[in-house]
């Protein structure tokens, strides 16, 4: 698993995809923060991770990137168990909210670097 702070290489998420889901790289975004981590095979892995450095839940976020496919829109896909929280108001295993994907894409763009 890796923290990204500053930026990742959109080369090195490609990398990832190959070892791990073959077109797919997890990751979990702290919105609060802006930061994410990615390279796991599990989303609460990550999240576990993000909590353990000080992360409030309510702020994390899973999200898939398909990084054969950037810089399309498509290339984010907001899909998660850890984002299923009914009692929050997110219904899914998506991003409900649409300032919150908002939030999400802003934190991936900022990070990853062509």
């Amino acid at each position: 698993m890796k923290i990204v702070q500053e930026s990742i290489a959109i080369d090195e998420l490609r990398q990832m995809s190959e070892k791990m889901f073959g077109q797919m790289v997890k990751a979990v975004v702290d919105i609060e923060q802006g930061i994410m981590v990615v390279d796991a095979p599990l989303h609460v892995d990550e999240e576990l991770l993000l909590l353990e450095e000080g992360s409030q839940q309510t702020n994390l976020w899973g999200i898939n990137l398909h990084p054969a496919q950037f810089p399309h829109e498509d290339w984010v896909e907001f899909d998660s168990m850890i984002n299923l929280r009914p009692s929050w108001g997110n219904k899914t295993r998506g991003v409900d909210d649409a300032e919150v994907r908002k939030s999400i894409l802003a934190i991936v763009a900022r990070l990853v670097k062509p």
